[in-house]
């Protein structure tokens, strides 16, 4: 089993920055894939970025130049940097683990972006 815990929500106004981050507890293969993906009301989910165990990264369309995706394979922890944030980034940010074709989620961390 697989605990994902998010942190770093919060409200931010237009053309802010925040930091989210995701901490994975339990049994945490060495070959896996991680990532964040958002839901706004009334919308669905989608994804912001993924890193895989060997560093290669995507981004959705929306957010690349803004965002970056990192993490720390000792601490199995993965950050997520925001920049230039806009009010369409409002959404609830979701921390995920995909490993042996399970996916494993955190339990969402809401980022508000108004002025």
């Amino acid at each position: 089993q697989v605990q994902l815990v998010e942190s770093g929500g919060g409200l931010v106004q237009p053309g802010g920055s925040l930091r989210l981050s995701c901490v994975a507890s339990g049994s945490i293969f060495s070959i896996n894939t991680r990532g964040w993906y958002r839901q706004a009301p009334g919308k669905e989910r989608e994804l912001v970025a993924h890193i895989t165990s060997d560093g290669n990264t995507n981004y959705g369309d929306s957010m690349k130049g803004r965002f970056t995706i990192s993490r720390d394979y000792a601490k199995n922890t993965l950050d997520l940097q925001m920049n230039s944030l806009q009010p369409e980034d409002t959404a609830v940010y979701y921390c995920y683990l995909r490993q042996t074709l399970r996916d494993y989620w955190g339990q969402g961390t809401q980022v508000t972006v108004s002025s």
